[in-house]
């Protein structure tokens, strides 16, 4: 399907995020639809138009009188050679009129049916998602802390907000209910969380899921039934797809939720692995000159909220060039060095 024309009426009005921003219900969405609207407005009349639904319209229905409908039959027929009496016109108008309101009134009930459903279905769901190079803190409302990674989405029943969806990266800092010992569970495509209160990192990029634990212990609960139990200073990485399963202490040098502080920290880490930071959290491409710079070892800490200081750091850490075309970085040798 062609990018721009999947961005029809359903598609917006099936959107939660959207239907928030409609409302003026969430300032993340707010401003999230505000720019995507700026950058795309050759959709507005269409995103007003949902927006209208979703926040209510009314219908002036006018239909013609019979008379009208007579007169428009009495010049329409004969010129494509029907004679009709007056008494059958009246007979026709009225069969007409009648398949006319009925026709309206069906699809009117449809469209009733299908936005009180949406509104319904979507209304009890909050959504928070970020931008690319978007980092934000978020408070849930037991109290449980998440910062959500750029290019992120969490989403959530609102009668049950200890149950998270998570496409992409968080940290979470889950709020303990000693009186119910209430569970706290996160879920991605790979496996299930289970919580009762503890810090811990999960991250569903590279077509897997990979939980680190910082304090407290989780369960995880795979696809297939198995369920493996973590303690602090744990990686427990997951693929549904694969089926592989690794287990094992946290590597010091590898950097797994350090960006939550607004930078990338690495130690000794090959280039590609700080290059593949980049393409999933600002969703642009990386190529390289040769092979040999995809291994290129890399130390240190790069702001993670800006893309253009980001590279210029690598650049300067690693003596390479960078070059940004359309969102595609090209890494090349530096011809200086």
């Amino acid at each position: 399907m062609n990018e721009k024309n999947k961005y029809d009426l359903h598609y917006f009005l099936s959107d939660a995020s959207f239907e928030n921003w409609a409302k003026g219900t969430n300032k993340n969405d707010i401003a999230y639809w505000n720019n995507w609207i700026q950058n795309n407005t050759e959709h507005l009349e269409t995103v007003e138009n949902a927006k209208s639904i979703i926040i209510g319209i009314s219908f002036n229905q006018e239909y013609p009188s019979n008379q009208k409908v007579n007169e428009a039959l009495a010049n329409v027929l004969p010129k494509v050679g029907l004679n009709v009496s007056k008494k059958s016109n009246f007979k026709k108008t009225r069969t007409l009129n009648n398949s006319i309101i009925t026709a309206a009134a069906a699809v009117l009930l449809v469209l009733i049916g299908f936005t009180t459903y949406t509104y319904l279905n979507y209304n009890t769901t909050t959504i928070h998602k970020t931008n690319f190079g978007e980092i934000i803190d978020l408070k849930l409302p037991d109290g449980t802390s998440v910062v959500l990674n750029g290019n992120s989405k969490i989403w959530y029943d609102n009668e049950n907000p200890r149950l998270i969806n998570l496409i992409g990266e968080a940290y979470f800092k889950v709020k303990p209910i000693p009186s119910t010992k209430a569970k706290f569970w996160v879920i991605t495509e790979d496996l299930k969380v289970e919580v009762l209160g503890t810090q811990f990192h999960v991250n569903t990029r590279k077509q897997k899921t990979n939980v680190v634990l910082d304090e407290g212990s989780i369960h995880l609960e795979l696809a297939n039934g198995d369920v493996t139990k973590m303690i602090p200073g744990e990686i427990v990485s997951f693929s549904n797809e694969s089926k592989k399963l690794t287990h094992k202490k946290v590597d010091i040098e590898t950097p797994y939720a350090l960006w939550r502080g607004g930078t990338y920290t690495f130690n000794e880490i090959p280039l590609k692995e700080v290059m593949y930071n980049l393409e999933t959290t600002y969703g642009v491409e990386v190529s390289y000159e040769l092979d040999y710079l995809k291994e290129l070892p890399i130390s240190g800490g790069i702001p993670n909220q800006n893309l253009q200081i980001c590279i210029a750091a690598i650049e300067k850490a690693t003596g390479t060039r960078i070059i940004n075309n359309d969102n595609i970085l090209r890494v090349q040798e530096n011809p200086i060095n």
